[in-house]
């Protein structure tokens, strides 16, 4: 029953006025979802939807170096949040967000070679699992001048061939965009991100009490 009323609001109208209201932000639309999608909240293509329909509107000029600038800042601004927060938990907090079995594949990559692996990571859409390399990478506390100007180039890369894209199918794609193919997708998008999103705060809140108890203990002790 909780899944259909969850099902009902997703797919009613208030639902495209949340991304209606993202669009007509415009760049700033894209720096809050940019700042989001690289946070602890799960929002896959969220922000290159948003990029591609809004150069795709936007076709004049150099516009697209502004909305991509957005989207890269508001990228960067979710990763230092992420960064910030993880480093503090450690290791041994990780855990409690993150697979054994991911974090021991990541880690294994980032030792080899750490650059590279956060460049392809903040390239490369989902399904990778570019949340995970960075909490994984600043948790084993690797330096932030290595790893901030990987994502940096990664994302950039990311977000401007998106935007060339846009510029060079823009009609097309904004005919596919609003299609009934996209629009559903986008619904299935809402409902896995809700549910990803809840999940993931559900973790960060059971690592940071599990990280208070073991405090408490080890005073104790």
């Amino acid at each position: 029953m909780l899944l259909k009323l969850v099902a009902l609001f997703i797919v009613s109208p208030f639902t495209r006025k949340i991304f209606g209201f993202f669009r007509h932000l415009g760049g700033f639309g894209l720096l809050l979802f940019g700042a989001l999608d690289s946070s602890f909240l799960f929002l896959p293509f969220g922000n290159d939807f948003l990029l591609i329909a809004l150069v795709s509107a936007n076709r004049t000029g150099l516009i697209w170096i502004y909305y991509v600038m957005m989207a890269l800042a508001g990228s960067m601004i979710g990763v230092f949040v992420l960064d910030a927060a993880t480093r503090r938990l450690g290791q041994r907090g990780l855990k409690g967000f993150v697979d054994s079995d991911k974090i021991r594949v990541v880690r294994k990559q980032l030792k080899r070679r750490a650059r590279r692996t956060l460049l392809v990571s903040a390239l490369l859409p989902p399904p990778f699992p570019f949340t995970v390399v960075v909490m994984t990478a600043s948790a084993l506390q690797i330096k932030k001048k290595r790893m901030f100007p990987a994502i940096f180039l990664g994302r950039l890369l990311r977000f401007t061939i998106e935007a060339m894209l846009a510029l060079y199918f823009g009609r097309k794609l904004i005919r596919f965009m609003n299609s009934w193919v996209i629009e559903y997708a986008v619904y299935a998008l809402i409902i896995i991100s809700l549910v990803g999103s809840i999940y993931s705060v559900y973790r960060w809140l059971s690592a940071d009490s599990s990280k208070r108890i073991f405090r408490t203990r080890a005073a104790s002790d």
